[in-house]
């Protein structure tokens, strides 16, 4: 005799002698607190992977969700020149930072840990951008940070006096480094200006996209696909009017030009941008580089600070797309990062890793994820100073947001 699934069930249970009772179940606050002390910690080796095991929200699907800092993944690379792989530097970064943890996140260079300060910072996980279209891919990432600009930061932030804490701020895990065209486009709109572009790299990315061959390009065609690409991204924001005229600086720079002169630069320095070549450090040092950011973009500018991390030399990270030997060490850019924690900083990037090309030992994304502390530490630093300068203090902990 056939029986319907629900009643075979509770004859099996009253046949075994169950109680189909239902059983109340404790979830006082001492219960649960006593249950995250045991079960809610990570080793580095454990738990799903997000950047430094923050907690993780799809945030494109969960606008109810608020952040002061959200790290979004954009696995973009089908606008390399060269090597691919970039699509997978997310991934790698987020591994590299397996070892960061908030009960060990405490950063001494800045007397603080950013993961545990007043900053709610969580993992937005990815971009879902499709790997066959750069059309659509662009359009997607558009209007995905577009999306992610208009989201209120920590109901406690809202509440500051200081209007830095007003808007949350979006680091970029990258893919190749055309993603920042997007991410411009968005911070032009939530800021109501274009900004200031603070970016290492050691090559210019200013390149007008017709410096690469373009014979099979239609003629009347005014926008080709083939425009949106990694080194020409900013060129494409600057005639977008993106960028902040006369504000911006590269650092790192070591890249072999076109043609045969130097017009490269000269259209460049059109765009509004100074340039700091790797050899500079040999001769002003780091506090030089320093100086020489700071002037440019002092700190009260907004700024989007853009790290490809290929301004490290490829025998430290060779996981890139576009190597070029003789880069700054891993150190000297971040102790360059720390020295310029001052500046605005409204969002930023890293990328450019390729972990198919990495070592074993993964060097490039263990690189990326220091460089990620390094721009987290320093954001949540200014927050503290601008509500020191505000004469509040919406509270140190994360607990207390």
């Amino acid at each position: 005799m056939w029986l319907p699934p629900a009643v075979a069930s509770l004859l099996f249970a009253i046949a075994l002698g169950h109680s189909t009772h239902h059983v109340e179940q404790d979830f006082s606050p001492e219960r649960l607190n006593k249950l995250q002390e045991k079960w809610g910690t990570d080793w580095g080796f454990s738990g799903v992977s997000t950047y430094a095991h923050l907690p993780h929200t799809r945030c494109l699907t969960q606008p109810e969700t608020a952040f002061d800092i959200g790290i979004i993944g954009a696995p973009f690379d089908t606008a390399v020149s060269y090597r691919p792989g970039a699509r997978f530097g997310p991934r790698a970064i987020r591994a590299g930072s397996a070892r960061q943890t908030s009960f060990r996140g405490f950063n001494p260079r800045a007397n603080l840990n950013p993961y545990t300060s007043w900053a709610k910072i969580i993992d937005c996980g990815d971009i879902p951008v499709t790997p066959f279209d750069n059309a659509l891919a662009l359009k997607q990432m558009s209007e995905a940070f577009v999306e992610l600009g208009t989201r209120p930061s920590s109901e406690k932030s809202q509440a500051s006096e200081s209007t830095y804490l007003h808007k949350p701020k979006l680091l970029t895990l990258g893919g190749d480094h055309s993603i920042a065209l997007p991410a411009l486009r968005a911070l032009k709109q939530a800021y109501g200006k274009p900004v200031a572009v603070v970016h290492f790299d050691a090559h210019l990315d200013t390149w007008h996209p017709a410096k690469y061959p373009s014979a099979w390009i239609d003629p009347d065609d005014e926008a080709p696909q083939s425009f949106f690409n990694h080194g020409s991204m900013f060129w494409l924001a600057a005639t977008e009017g993106l960028i902040a005229n006369g504000s911006s600086v590269h650092a790192g720079l070591r890249t072999r030009l076109s043609g045969d002169d130097t017009t490269d630069y000269d259209d460049d320095s059109q765009q509004g941008w100074i340039r700091i070549a790797t050899d500079d450090i040999d001769e002003i040092g780091v506090k030089g580089i320093i100086k020489s950011i700071l002037d440019r973009v002092g700190t009260e500018t907004p700024v989007y600070l853009s790290i490809d991390i290929d301004v490290i030399d490829p025998g430290m990270a060779p996981a890139t797309g576009t190597p070029e030997p003789g880069g700054w060490t891993t150190r000297e850019l971040i102790r360059i990062l720390r020295g310029i924690e001052t500046m605005n900083v409204i969002g930023a990037d890293i990328v450019e890793v390729s972990p198919a090309y990495d070592s074993a030992a993964e060097t490039t994304g263990l690189a990326a994820a220091q460089v990620a502390y390094e721009i987290i530490t320093s954001i949540v630093k200014k927050g503290l100073l601008e509500q020191a300068k505000a004469g509040e203090n919406i509270g140190n902990t994360r607990d207390e947001l």
